[in-house]
């Protein structure tokens, strides 16, 4: 099965993760994906392919030369932000212009907007109908990393001894929660999470989440002068007095941000719910230290408990555990220009599986996948591309 039949049939299954499921994984729906995964490994020849009561699927490769024990990762879940339902894949010969995905619905993907297409002109696209999202993200690195075992298996030849393991629950940042790290058995890993080719990245954000809550006292505007709390306008209060310039509108490259996710309340009682961002631990810091500086402003000001932040730390800098083993990120340079890739590192403005891995003991750089525009319905992939990284994938694991 090459590694675009794969692709199709895996971008076939519903995949959702849902943040607001305390079970894991957090929609039953993924492990459907999984048992078919299982399936698939069973089929090349990985025999003891399996998935755990929570979702995760592994399996393991024996090597046929010396050399260290590789991790290949990639996470089954698709973004909640965008339906993954009926998706309707189609292969499209991209001559350049505006790219038409439905012309009833009269939804076109316009280079003024995407400007990547330029640089895709020549090529096979996957791309879908315009009402969902592909799944490329990230089921393309499921499709590359089992497409590279199987012609490495077919192929006979040296290679290193390899463990896969596929994550649910990655895009609602819990892939690592449940990840079993001494029983996979790997020395160093890579996630195959990323995108644009010849992407290679070992630096992501500090990540955080805060949570405001404030509590109003509800009077009747007629007889409020001196005694109502609105609780909506101390929330007001609040977000203007967060640096307009540190929201994500406004942020690039290593520039981190702190964004207004969700909102709800009334009088009595409002909640601010924000994601707080940074490549730089010490501005990290700075900016949560900056949500209690201003909680306790307003408690001057309106009075003590009117304002109460709860902070949560989510992942950290992976960058600060791959340093002192910068083989790893060598090795995947070499095998991305081995496969006609310009390698680039980059920082990633988010997270992965991978940083989370790496704080607990497992270093994993993250590798592109060749994918376009992820989390919602202009999500497109080159064929050409996905054939590229599965080479490189199975140079990572020659020896």
């Amino acid at each position: 099965m090459n590694v675009t039949e794969r692709f199709l049939k895996y971008v076939a299954f519903d995949t959702q993760s849902d943040e607001n499921s305390e079970s894991c994984p957090s929609t039953e729906k993924q492990k459907a994906l999984g048992e078919f995964i299982v399936k698939d490994m069973q089929a090349i020849g990985i025999a003891d392919a399996r998935m755990d009561e929570y979702g995760y699927v592994y399996g393991s490769v024996p090597g046929t030369a010396e050399g260290p024990v590789i991790g290949l990762i990639a996470h089954m879940d698709t973004s909640p932000d965008c339906s993954g339902k009926d998706i309707k894949p189609r292969i499209v010969e991209y001559q350049g212009g505006d790219l038409v995905l439905n012309e009833a619905e009269k939804i076109v993907m316009k280079v003024k907007d995407f400007p990547s297409l330029r640089n895709n002109q020549g090529k096979h696209l996957i791309v879908t109908d315009g009402t969902t999202l592909l799944g490329a993200d990230d089921k393309a690195g499921i499709a590359e990393i089992l497409t590279a075992v199987e012609e490495l298996l077919a192929e006979g030849g040296p290679r290193v001894p390899l463990r896969i393991g596929f994550t649910p629950d990655e895009e609602v940042g819990r892939g690592a929660d449940r990840f079993d790290v001494k029983g996979f058995g790997a020395e160093f890993a890579y996630t195959a999470d990323g995108g644009t080719l010849g992407e290679l990245e070992y630096e992501n954000f500090n990540a955080a989440s805060a949570t405001v809550v404030f509590k109003g006292v509800s009077i009747h505007p007629g007889s409020a002068k001196g005694r109502m709390v609105n609780a909506m306008q101390v929330a007001v209060d609040f977000h203007t007095m967060l640096p307009a310039q540190e929201r994500p509108e406004f942020t690039e490259g290593y520039e981190g941000f702190s964004m207004l996710a969700h909102m709800q309340g009334g009088i009595e009682e409002a909640t601010l719910h924000y994601i707080i961002r940074d490549h730089d631990r010490f501005k990290f810091e700075q900016k949560k230290s900056r949500f209690q500086m201003i909680a306790r402003y307003l408690n001057e000001r309106y009075g003590e408990g009117v304002v109460t932040v709860t902070l949560k730390d989510s992942y950290y800098n992976m960058k600060e555990k791959i340093l002192p083993v910068m083989h790893v990120v060598e090795r995947a340079k070499a095998a991305m220009a081995a496969a006609g890739m310009d390698p680039v590192a980059r920082p990633i403005r988010g997270g992965t599986d991978g940083a989370r891995l790496s704080f607990e003991g497992l270093p994993c750089p993250n590798l592109c996948t060749g994918g376009e525009n992820y989390h919602g319905r202009y999500e497109y992939i080159p064929v050409e591309d996905m054939e590229r990284c599965v080479q490189m994938l199975k140079n990572i694991a020659r020896p």
